[in-house]
């Protein structure tokens, strides 16, 4: 049953078919304004300044966003309870200013040409992976996280030559969702939203089995709780509510599936390249129960091995293992047996 709190969140919501309130008008208006003012200023900046100012932003959120530090602080704890209060402290605020850049990294993306920066380097051995992946001749599902330059590696895979679909949600505010597919359209990546007014939901399922039947691949972030249907299954050492549909739908289409994110280069420092691993899934054809969850645990540990390898490049201020969804929608857990 939906309680009369959440039937109030989700008439306001325009992703189902909602309106908002004339003070949530006013509001949304106002971020969007403020929005768009940084955007139009943010292209006078070079490249190296717009990063700057975004490691600057990071670093204000950490010292006046009291719930996301404590949120952060909360699941480094969870994650890594050697780490005493200081470090645990270091690296949260690290998290923060990290985070900065890559908004100021994503904003980049939005400019033409080689003002947007360099794009990140397929490795041989992922591009061997995917190639691969692909030849088998029923698409590929690409499962990712939001670690490091996430949106970069979709631009980057793209002009590697890969045919590349991002599966996403829309934003509450539709111009912002307008905002994402000019960012990824202008890089010739394919936008597939998850939940709209104008498409049901078995018409987004046909539109991504279409994706993988031309042999094309699939981006699908799983690394966050999200507001569908999903399953218990460890995540960085600890049970976490993970989409099982992107495993389902894998398993339905027979497509292959890959995990690929950004990992540290051979050069050491700050480089990054963009590796990808086939999750085997030769012993499973979706027919019996428990399939679908043991692909989705499978992903989630590559996902993992990842994370902890760039530990400080993903979203610890994200509500990952306890916290309920904000926007009042209900969070469907299928629990593994």
């Amino acid at each position: 049953m939906i309680s009369t709190e959440e039937e109030t969140v989700t008439s306001r919501d325009l992703r189902t078919g909602g309106a908002w309130s004339r003070p949530q008008r006013l509001k949304n208006d106002a971020l969007f304004g403020l929005a768009s003012l940084a955007l139009w200023l943010s292209r006078a900046l070079p490249l190296r300044a717009l990063r700057a100012l975004g490691r600057s932003l990071g670093a204000v959120t950490h010292a006046l966003s009291d719930r996301a530090r404590r949120t952060a602080l909360a699941n480094v704890t969870r994650v890594f309870p050697e780490m005493t209060p200081a470090e645990r402290s270091v690296f949260v605020r690290r998290t923060f200013v990290t985070m900065g850049e890559l908004l100021a990294d994503a904003v980049a993306l939005l400019r033409p040409g080689p003002e947007s920066g360099p794009l990140v380097e397929l490795t041989p051995e992922a591009r061997k992976v995917i190639e691969e992946a692909r030849r088998e001749g029923r698409g590929v599902l690409f499962a990712s996280a939001h670690l490091g330059p996430w949106e970069r590696v979709a631009a980057s895979l793209v002009a590697s030559g890969v045919p590349f679909a991002a599966l996403a949600r829309e934003s509450y505010d539709p111009r912002f969702s307008r905002l994402y597919e000019v960012l990824r359209g202008a890089r010739g990546v394919r936008v597939v939203w998850r939940s709209s007014r104008a498409t049901s939901g078995l018409a987004v399922t046909a539109r991504i089995l279409r994706i993988l039947k031309e042999g094309a691949v699939l981006g699908v972030a799983m690394d966050l709780r999200s507001r569908v249907a999903s399953c218990d299954t460890p995540f960085l050492g600890h049970p976490a509510p993970t989409p099982v549909g992107p495993a389902r739908i894998a398993l339905r289409a027979g497509a292959a599936v890959v995990v690929g994110t950004v990992a540290p280069g051979p050069a050491g420092g700050t480089s990054l390249v963009i590796t990808a691993t086939r999750i085997p899934t030769f012993d499973l054809d979706g027919k019996a129960e428990g399939d679908d969850r043991e692909l989705t645990a499978r992903i989630n540990r590559e996902l993992s091995s990842r994370i902890r390898a760039l530990p400080h490049a993903w979203v610890w201020m994200h509500d990952r293992w306890t916290a309920p969804p904000e926007d009042g929608g209900k969070l469907v857990r299928e629990p593994l047996a």
